[in-house]
This record gives structure tokens, sequence and C-alpha cells, in this order.
């Protein structure tokens, strides 16, 4: 089956990636939820609702950056394909 064939039945899910081989993101991502339990230890529960509505913001934001920045590799990747067909490279 071809990549595209693959991205049709859902065999390909473009916002997933592989983390598992990255000790560095594992650690950061510990190290986020060591601080946020040691932060929340430490607030009241009307600072816990606002400290929950503004992560819930920023998490819906790292979302629609996430997209856009796909979108936006995926159209750069179409262009740089587009030259490669043309025969642009190389050839002026």
């Amino acid at each position: 089956m071809n990549i595209l064939e693959e991205f049709w039945y859902g065999n390909l899910e473009p916002a997933e990636y592989d983390t598992s081989s990255s000790q560095e993101y594992k650690e950061l991502l510990q190290l986020i939820s060591r601080n946020e339990e040691k932060l929340l230890e430490t607030m009241t529960e009307e600072q816990k609702e606002l400290f929950f509505r503004y992560t819930d913001c920023v998490r819906e934001f790292q979302t629609m950056a996430e997209c856009l920045l796909f979108q936006n590799s995926f159209r750069l990747g179409g262009r740089m394909m587009l030259e490669v067909m043309r025969g642009g490279i190389g050839s002026e």
C-alpha cells in the first residue's frame, strides 16, 4: 500500500508523533507534572479553578498552533514537491 492509501485508510495519524525515544521529552514531561502537583498543593480552591481554566486555554492554544504548523509544513512540502516535479532545482 502506498503512503496516500495508508493515509486514506487511517493507518497514518499525522498528529501523532513518537516521543518514546526522546529522553529529554520524558524528563521534561515528568518535571512539568511534578511542578504542577507542587503548585496545586499550595493553592486555594479558587486559585485552582483559575489555574485549570488557564491550563485549558493553553492546551487549546497549543492544539491550534500545532494544527497550523502541520498545515503550513504540509503546504511547504507540497510546494517543494512541485518544484522538484517542475525540475526547478538545479535547472537555473
